[in-house]
């Protein structure tokens, strides 16, 4: 018996050692001809250890000082290219948007969508999903007229908010998650949600803290070692949170569903449970519950989330630079009155535009963008580039780029006014990415910042609460780049 044992041991030893030889042997291997330059690699773990898993991005920054616009890191086993700077990226995304317009599947997303919904698909059902997704959006007003009703409407359940909070300190995070929730929430589900619903609040909660933990270090570890994922973690509480999203959205479509009226489609998902209903052969293969659960959910997290955080951005900067928040409201004072700012009036307030442009520029939400993946062997800009390769297109060195921001490292609304005071678009503004994979809501999101803020600096002044000296705009851990949670006050103007 103890020799058996012994043997045993010996064999899984001898097996164990076989394993790492050969990971190692493969390691070495794995050198590219003319492949993207990049710091030095250990066996197994890559460059993990010189990267910040809290803020990878400014690891990237740095690195692409030394290793230029093109440069790659290792994962694990996982190479991955960064690429860098405004030229570098718009080349990737836009003049090669074909070979660069594929999604990363990281493990973590993997799991969370299954290659399903939108976000976090591939192939045909990413371009099934994002047709019927934008076709759908722009039938249900966004860029319109209808949906700026819904915006206004909204913004009035915000603003009378505010002022029951009768310039007493709050904190602002949930409730601008649910203003701006309830827009995309009125798309899918055809009514908005009250901001005191338990469940309405309790699923803006699941959003923010998938959003935190996505970016947590253990996450980062979970992608590069995902057959560890049967150990406890961030990754499996994200998991928990998105089967709870799910059942909600699932609770939803089957109400829908019994309710379904062929021409009177009401909602998002009326429409998309009538193409179900069609028969053909692409209803039957994309048109189907998983992915109507996942289409909807990545619409619900992303049309919330970025939005609501670049509003806090907003307002924590207006109360950090109150010249700024007086000459906004000025401006709008001169040209709006008393009268509900609306989208048409974004060309009359160029100083306003310009403060909206640099909160999204100078907040830089989605610093690495969402992984994308090459769809061929590529050679760009000298390098050769495999088939499948993950590609982070770094947003946050082409939103401080030098060569296209005049004050790039700071918070100064002249990144996009000219001499004269009048708006000046920037090619090199992309907080929505660009090419194939750019935000499909969009246009959306841009009519909201702009409503929303133009009202609350309309009616409200914020400053600090008394006895805090100082604004905090430390970031945040997370997927996005979060300010911290910390109390302000919102004073009637009038």
């Amino acid at each position: 018996m103890e020799l058996t044992f012994h043997g045993a041991t010996f064999v899984v030893l001898g097996l164990t050692l076989l394993y790492i030889f050969n990971v190692l042997s493969k390691w070495n291997s794995r050198k590219l001809k003319n492949f993207p330059p990049g710091p030095r690699c250990l066996p197994l773990i890559g460059n993990l250890h010189c990267i910040d898993l809290k803020k990878p991005h400014l690891t990237y920054l740095k690195l692409s000082k030394t290793y230029g616009p093109v440069f790659s890191v290792q994962m694990g086993m996982k190479k991955m290219v960064v690429l860098a700077g405004y030229e570098t990226v718009k080349d990737a995304l836009v003049n090669h948007a074909e070979e660069f317009g594929e999604r990363c599947l990281l493990p973590i997303f993997k799991k969370m969508d299954k290659g399903l919904g939108l976000v976090h698909s591939q192939g045909e059902n990413w371009k099934v999903m994002r047709r019927f997704t934008i076709t759908t959006l722009r039938d249900f007003g966004m860029g319109k007229s209808g949906i700026e009703e819904k915006i206004n409407e909204e913004g009035g359940h915000l603003l009378r908010h505010f002022e029951s909070l009768k310039g007493k300190p709050f904190e602002c995070t949930m409730i601008l998650n649910a203003a701006v929730a309830n827009i995309i929430v009125a798309i899918l589900l055809g009514q908005r949600m009250d901001y005191e619903d338990q469940t309405f609040t309790n699923l803006l909660s699941l959003v923010n803290e998938n959003v935190r933990l996505l970016g947590a270090p253990s996450v980062s570890i979970y992608n590069v070692f995902p057959y560890f994922g049967f150990l406890p973690g961030s990754h499996q509480t994200i998991l928990k949170n998105v089967k709870e999203l799910c059942a909600f959205i699932k609770s939803k479509f089957v109400q829908h569903l019994n309710n379904l009226d062929v021409d009177d489609q009401r909602s998002f998902i009326d429409t998309f449970l009538v193409r179900q209903n069609e028969g053909t052969e692409v209803s039957k293969k994309y048109f189907h519950e998983e992915n109507l659960l996942f289409l909807v959910r990545n619409l619900f997290s992303a049309g919330m989330e970025t939005t609501s955080t670049t509003l806090r951005w907003g307002l924590l900067l207006m109360i950090k630079y109150p010249e700024i928040q007086e000459k906004v409201q000025k401006e709008i004072s001169q040209v709006v009155g008393l009268a509900q700012p609306n989208w048409n009036h974004r060309g009359l307030l160029p100083y306003t535009n310009a403060v909206i442009h640099e909160i999204q520029r100078f907040a830089d939400i989605v610093p690495l963008n969402v992984p994308h993946e090459t769809t061929k062997d590529v050679t760009f800009k000298g390098y050769f580039i495999p088939k499948g390769t993950c590609i982070i297109p770094l947003l946050s060195s082409v939103l401080r780029d030098k060569t296209q921001f005049d004050y790039p490292d700071e918070f100064n609304p002249n990144n996009f006014l000219d001499a004269e005071g009048n708006f000046l678009k920037k090619d090199a503004f992309m907080p929505f990415s660009a090419g194939r994979r750019v935000c499909a809501g969009e246009n959306l999101a841009k009519m909201e910042l702009f409503i929303f803020f133009t009202s609350l600096l309309q009616k409200f002044t914020f400053c600090l609460p008394p006895g805090v000296a100082e604004v905090d705009l430390t970031l945040g851990i997370g997927f996005t780049n979060t300010p911290p949670m910390q109390m302000i006050c919102a004073k009637p103007c009038f």
